[in-house]
């Protein structure tokens, strides 16, 4: 420990378990470790950098969960070089700090919430590019890095909550096992193996049910103003390109991208970020 509290999630509700395998890591089995989740549902990176790392540096952990990305891909303002500039500004804030960085990249949102293909790609190549932007700055930045884009553990609906795109407690429970057994694997890990049973009962289907009338219809609701419109010229596009044979041009615009973003971050050097 090094005088602040020993772990921070930031980013969306899979930082939150990522963060109690990180927790159980620093408690050395000794309990009484301090775990602030930070993590917001709905969270984008912009909120990630200008709201949670503040509060999240303010705090010296000893390890802190950077786990976001999915939301930046369901907002019509989604842009990869903002999105990579935004994680650039933030791993570094927190390893400069002496924090171990843990970080995730995370399945794609189309195919979880079981949209039809067209629509989907788009998202897919979304989720594809911001997992490529977290895998390079994680290695960039040392991070202990998890796979969790794909998976059969993924498939099970028992990991997911009602919306299809957060995890449930048996989901945070996994996160947390599979983060342990990295920062094991490096030699980080002194606490107990967080359990993969869950503490509370899942939601009844009549609760599942009810979130989705409620909740779930005022998500599907601000997404049809600040995604649909866009993501139906996208859907046009992909037809467009499938009826042509130019649907790899898409994907090498998309990696094309990922490298420009990628290449414009300059280490050690100050960026403003929009």
């Amino acid at each position: 420990m090094r005088g602040g509290c020993g772990a921070v999630a930031a980013g969306g509700p899979a930082a939150r378990g990522s963060c109690g395998g990180a927790a159980a890591c620093a408690s050395g089995g000794r309990g009484g470790v301090e775990f602030v989740n930070l993590a917001v549902s709905g969270a984008q990176t912009r909120e990630v950098l200008e709201q949670q790392t503040p509060a999240g540096l303010a705090l010296r952990p000893d390890l802190v969960s950077v786990v976001i990305g999915v939301n930046d891909t369901l907002r019509c303002t989604f842009d990869i070089h903002a999105v990579a500039a935004r994680l650039d500004e933030v791993y570094g804030a927190f390893t400069r700090q002496g924090a171990v960085l843990l970080t995730a990249c995370l399945p794609d949102p189309g195919a979880m919430l079981g949209l039809p293909g067209t629509l989907a790609r788009p998202l897919a190549r979304r989720q594809r590019a911001v997992n490529a932007v977290v895998h390079a700055l994680s290695a960039r930045y040392g991070a202990v890095h998890l796979h969790a884009a794909e998976g059969a553990w993924l498939s099970h609906r028992a990991m997911w909550s009602a919306d299809r795109l957060h995890p449930a407690e048996r989901g945070h429970r996994q996160l947390a096992l599979r983060f342990h057994a990295l920062l094991a694997e490096t030699g980080l890990a002194g606490g107990p193996t967080p359990s993969a049973e869950p503490e509370f009962p899942a939601p009844t289907r009549s609760a599942s049910l009810w979130w989705l009338a409620t909740a779930g219809t005022a998500w599907v609701a601000r997404r049809c103003t600040d995604l649909l419109p866009q993501l139906l010229s996208l859907a046009a596009d992909e037809l467009r390109h499938h009826a042509r044979g130019t649907s790899a041009r898409l994907d090498v615009r998309a990696s094309a991208a990922v490298s420009a973003a990628l290449a414009a971050l300059t280490p050690g050097e100050r960026r403003e970020v929009a």
